[in-house]
């Protein structure tokens, strides 16, 4: 039950994170701190990365509709609209994917460490205040508007995720604002970029465990994911609608502020 109620504090924190541009590792690593999971490391490192597939099913629910190019109440045109969307989604994640598959582990290796989380943490927290204080009116308002170009410039930004702490989410949504997308399809490309990206990352991982988990694994996984994509329903609407009237300062400014508490951590307190 102990291990049951970890699992539900990390897909909570999963769910919050995972959406919001401020870095699922970076809060993994401090809670990882203080709410180790008993169970073996293979185990864990395969938890933290596989818990994300209850975040994606969060994404697919609120944008079925717009995601799903069967959708019988929509016309031909609005078909084909969403087809060109799901390709342009495949043509952004291809840089990730191949860069993620041939150097994932060696990544992790040299990367997965809190000097690299916290230092990823203030500089893109500082380079997203930046951007917001350009106050550039954006160029790409719509999907409509959204090219193959820009899906894979975007993808390219994604890249950099690969390094731990930069955040999946901030560094496609950094990419979209500079490329002249606005907040709105900034933030709803990066959700839907993840679903292929997620995906795969998750099952990249689950074919190297080998699916060899016991039954309390098992559970905590089950668990861990339902929570996530619980509390990701709630974040996805909530910032859709927080960005309506705000910009991604005040996420710069908790970067900045949460590497420095990482820092401060594991090299003054620890």
């Amino acid at each position: 039950m102990i291990e049951i109620f970890k699992a539900i504090i990390l897909g909570i924190v999963q769910g919050i994170t995972e959406w919001l541009p401020v870095s699922s590792t970076g809060h993994m690593i401090l809670v990882d701190e203080f709410l180790k999971l008993n169970l073996s490391a293979q185990f864990v490192s395969t938890f933290l990365v596989v818990i994300q597939f209850g975040s994606i099913l969060a994404v697919l629910t609120i944008f079925f509709k717009k995601l799903n190019p069967f959708d019988g109440s929509k016309t031909s045109f609005q078909r084909r609209e969403t087809i060109d969307l799901w390709m342009k989604v495949v043509v952004a994640v291809i840089p990730s994917a191949i860069l993620g598959f041939l150097y994932d582990d060696a990544i992790e290796a040299a990367f997965f460490n809190p000097t690299t989380v916290a230092i990823a943490l203030i500089v893109y927290g500082i380079i997203m205040i930046a951007i917001e204080n350009r106050n550039k009116r954006p160029k790409i308002n719509d999907f409509s508007q959204v090219t193959y170009k820009l899906a894979i410039g975007i993808g390219l930004f994604q890249c950099l995720a690969l390094i731990p702490g930069t955040s999946r989410s901030g560094s496609t949504i950094i990419g979209a604002l500079l490329l002249g997308a606005s907040r709105y399809v900034a933030a709803e490309f990066s959700f839907f970029l993840a679903i292929p990206t997620m995906l795969g990352a998750s099952g990249l991982k689950l074919a190297k465990a080998g699916f060899a988990f016991s039954g309390l694994e098992w559970a905590v996984l089950a668990t861990g994911s339902i929570v996530a994509f619980i509390v990701s329903v709630f974040v996805i609407k909530l910032l859709m609608d927080y960005i309506k009237k705000h910009d991604f300062k005040v996420f710069g400014y908790y970067r900045i502020i949460l590497g420095i508490i990482v820092l401060a951590y594991f090299y003054l307190l620890k």
